[in-house]
């Protein structure tokens, strides 16, 4: 029914039809391509398409390069800490002879002009690893990862890449406990760097060290550095031990009061060099001529008149 005036409305609203769009989007299509291929007329719209597009790659490609980053630098992480292992391993079993270099440097000075001089014998080590601190809450001691099975023995010395850490006192068959320097029960002789002056250096807990039965009024001044004198046939000589940090000086009392820090990390977890006994010089061989046997020495020659 419809109204006055007005056509009804259509119940479906028709477009072209499906085959005239078709032809005419191909046709359209077809057009656009030999244009653009021709006079490159659509060079604008492949810019700014490739514009706009960016970032959406960009994000796309995100949580790619981020897993790509994080795998690439546990990676290196990993080749440093191996690299890093590997050199303090090399630099722990130099530590012997690096550790004594300077002393021996000023002892070859005051020796020089001696004819008996002779050359300090070199001793054998063995890396060891720091496991952890003894149970004891009163006593400074730590275990190594190496025992009797591996030739450790008890009384031998333990230092570090620094110093002296403190001796080993007993032994089981495939760790070791190592009494450190700061425990109260340990002393070592030592004897000042600057001017040989020999003293006792005891441990005083807390991480310290106290130099004992030095006289109050003795050459010693606060910095200088104490090293292992050897008297005691358990420390080669040389060994940096500690340096001197405060200097109590009391007219009252026949010593003074010495407190020293450790140079080497003796409160500190991680590797250590036991030393073993010192290495033998190669012998001579038997048939050397002795020094009243060789030509020259021992007997004069004479000389026959003319």
């Amino acid at each position: 029914m419809s109204v006055a005036g007005h056509a009804p409305p259509p119940f479906f609203k028709r477009g072209p039809a499906p085959l005239v769009r078709l032809a005419f989007f191909v046709s359209l299509s077809l057009i656009l391509l030999l244009a653009d291929l021709r006079f490159h007329t659509l060079e604008w719209a492949r810019l700014a398409v490739a514009t706009v597009a960016w970032p959406l790659q960009r994000i796309t490609w995100m949580p790619i390069d981020a897993a790509g980053d994080a795998g690439a630098y546990f990676s290196r992480q990993t080749t440093l800490l191996r690299e890093n292992e590997e050199l303090r391993r090399r630099q722990l079993g130099t530590a012997n002879l690096l550790l004594r270099q300077q002393h021996l440097e000023l002892e070859n000075k005051r020796l020089r002009a001696l004819l008996d001089m002779r050359a300090r014998l070199p001793a054998e080590g063995r890396i060891a690893e720091i496991l952890y601190a003894a149970r004891d809450p009163f006593s400074r001691r730590v275990i190594i990862d190496k025992g009797s099975q591996h030739g450790i023995a008890a009384g031998q010395a333990v230092v570090d890449d620094i110093g002296v850490i403190g001796q080993v006192a007993r032994v089981f068959p495939l760790t070791a406990e190592v009494l450190l320097l700061t425990d109260k029960d340990q002393a070592i002789p030592v004897e000042v760097q600057r001017n040989g002056l020999r003293a006792v250096l005891a441990g005083a807990g807390a991480g310290m060290m106290e130099l004992r039965f030095l006289a109050a009024n003795a050459e010693i001044q606060i910095g200088d550095m104490l090293v292992t004198s050897g008297l005691d046939g358990v420390y080669l000589p040389g060994l940096p031990v500690a340096k001197v940090a405060k200097i109590d000086r009391d007219s009252s009392y026949s010593f003074a009061r010495i407190t020293c820090e450790p140079l080497a990390g003796v409160e500190r977890h991680g590797l250590a060099l036991v030393l073993g006994g010192r290495l033998a010089l190669p012998p001579q061989p038997d048939d050397a001529p002795s020094i009243a046997e060789q030509p020259g020495r021992g007997k004069r020659v004479k000389k026959k008149a003319p």
